[in-house]
């Protein structure tokens, strides 16, 4: 799945508050880094974030959805991201912090 480079740095832009993180090109997609750990994807122009139990709620009041792999035949714990959440630096921000430390919870499993 081919990665919009104009989504792509949207995205970057948006998370100008988050701080500093690093995009790799993975799998046809992007996975984004902080800390050594993978907080967020995006493929084709879908931005996705790291989702646990402390996190999910939000997403799912939200009506948004993990992502489910074909491939795996499961979904991941990767949800999109709503439109307003994006739009919004400071709340964007705010969720991709939560999505880290999701990342550094499940790594701790």
């Amino acid at each position: 799945m081919a990665v919009n480079e104009d989504f792509l740095q949207y995205i970057k832009d948006q998370l100008v508050e988050f701080g500093d993180f690093e995009v790799k090109r993975m799998f046809g997609g992007i996975g984004l880094f902080s800390d050594g750990k993978m907080f967020g994807m995006i493929g084709g122009d879908t931005f996705r974030l790291k989702v646990d139990e402390f996190n999910q709620e939000e997403y799912e009041s939200r009506g948004m959805k993990p992502y489910f792999s074909k491939g795996k035949k499961k979904g991941m714990p990767y949800w999109e991201v709503p439109p307003e959440v994006v739009e919004d630096k400071t709340l964007l921000a705010d969720w991709a912090v939560k999505a880290l430390q999701a990342a550094k919870r499940a790594s701790k499993k």
